[in-house]
């Protein structure tokens, strides 16, 4: 028997195993995140239904005790904001956990089973804040150790590092895509349960696809080697962490404006866009959640061309920098939001916004999040000692961790607010951490560190 070749398609073949599971990890992520807060606005923080969640109460007090009374939407939005931020805080523990004791392979399906419960915890309503934790714990686990993994199926200086990161970014895309139209539909249209419950499906169909792929995957160090007393780190390696904890707090600021679209985007489609349509095959409304599939499907259809597009500036030698490809992300992000000014102005006179703005808006935001994102990730694989490598991935996770919560609480401003001054609030963030993104890339830059 004719032993099967390691590369598929000129990349390794476990980075076809590592893209499929993180598609299907992502399409339950994506597909719980897409009802989430339409979720509790609209069902679950009604007066009538409130009081079947153990513990709502105490959390809410918790939350009024810092930011003052809150009507269901700023309450929402809050638990949104917190969720979201800790799936990204939980991933420094799992990169350590990983690191020092179990693995990645371990970790990995720890995290992935407490993340399949989380989803079918999910469609009991009695037990929606346990399943929230479970879902943290589980991506804590799960995140840095897949992220990694990708990263260690190459040799240091193989030029597919990069190319890689981007293949995987699209899985990911691939999976939120497709979430919300399978899991939102179900949601919005028979029940929020059925749409919680097929998120949970997902999960089970990502940790039977690692399983499978196991033996293609990267090697697991042995205990002993793991165990053993690390090399003192050195004066570059410092200084590359240091570079990269004060990167984190400009990143965060993207984050924080670029998770509206779950949050207040999510209102915004629902209560202010014109989502009629009148086909010859169809007529009826579309489902709210329809609209969050529209960055994920523009992720993999933008990226072939922005690889492409730094593939020709190299040749040229005209690619941007790391840090300047981060800085026009948060600029992207910026214009995006001020076409949803514009957009306000529209609802502001009609009524309804055309659906249009949407398309428009998470078009420039995607751009953005192409020229942050998949780059943010191959830069820490680039920079962190390898006896660290987990753990920083999951400090660099951090950034979503900080950018969630504050994106929480900018949202709970939503209901407050003209709609076109939050946006306009929004766009002026992104904009001064762009602009504070692109002079740390000018200070760095003779020092040769990025």
């Amino acid at each position: 028997m004719t032993a099967r070749s390691p590369d598929l398609f000129g990349q390794p073949r476990g980075l076809a195993f590592l893209f499929g599971t993180e598609m299907w990890e992502r399409f339950s992520y994506y597909g719980m995140r897409a009802l989430l807060t339409l979720y509790m606005v609209k069902y679950l923080l009604l007066p009538e239904n409130r009081d079947r969640v153990l513990g709502l109460d105490a959390l809410r007090g918790i939350f009024e005790s810092v930011f003052g009374p809150l009507d269901a939407q700023p309450f929402a939005s809050q638990i949104y904001g917190s969720y979201t931020a800790l799936v990204y805080l939980t991933p420094v523990l799992g990169g350590y956990i990983a690191d020092r004791w179990l693995g990645h392979r371990r970790t990995v399906i720890i995290g992935a089973l407490l993340m399949a419960l989380g989803h079918f915890m999910m469609a009991v309503e009695h037990l929606f804040l346990f399943a929230l934790l479970a879902l943290i714990l589980g991506n804590g686990a799960f995140k840095p150790n897949i992220s990694s993994q990708v990263g260690t199926l190459y040799a240091p200086g193989d030029a597919r590092r990069d190319r890689a990161y981007s293949i995987f970014y699209v899985g990911i895309n691939l999976g939120a895509f497709l979430a919300p139209l399978v899991c939102g539909t179900l949601g919005e249209r028979i029940g929020w349960h059925y749409g919680f419950a097929a998120a949970g499906i997902g999960m089970l169909i990502a940790i039977a696809i690692y399983h499978f792929g196991a033996p293609d995957l990267p090697a697991e160090m042995p205990r002993a080697a793991t165990a053993a007393p690390r090399a003192p780190l050195t004066r570059d390696d410092w200084r590359s962490i240091g570079s990269l904890g004060l990167l984190c707090v400009f990143v965060a600021f993207f984050w924080a404006t670029y998770e509206q679209q779950g949050n207040t985007i999510a209102l915004w489609a629902d209560g202010y866009t014109d989502r009629a349509v009148n086909l010859l095959v169809w007529r009826g409304e579309v489902p709210t959640t329809w609209f969050q599939s529209l960055n994920p499907f523009m992720i993999f259809a933008f990226t072939p061309f922005v690889v492409a597009l730094w593939a020709r500036q190299s040749r040229r030698g005209t690619e941007p920098s790391t840090l300047v490809k981060m800085s026009l992300g948060c600029l992207g992000v910026a214009l995006g939001n001020l076409i949803m000014v514009a957009a306000a102005y529209e609802a502001g006179a009609t009524g309804k916004a055309s659906p249009f703005w949407l398309f428009a808006y998470f078009a420039i935001v995607t751009m953005g999040e192409l020229y942050l994102s998949p780059t943010g990730l191959s830069f820490v694989s680039k920079i962190a000692p390898a006896s660290l490598l987990s753990m920083l991935m999951g400090v660099w996770l951090l950034t979503n961790f900080a950018g969630n919560f504050l994106a929480g609480w900018l949202g709970s401003f939503w209901s407050g607010m003209d709609k076109g001054a939050f946006f306009l609030m929004i766009a002026g963030i992104a904009g001064a951490a762009s602009v504070a993104i692109f002079v740390f890339d000018r200070v760095l830059r003779p020092r040769s560190l990025l």
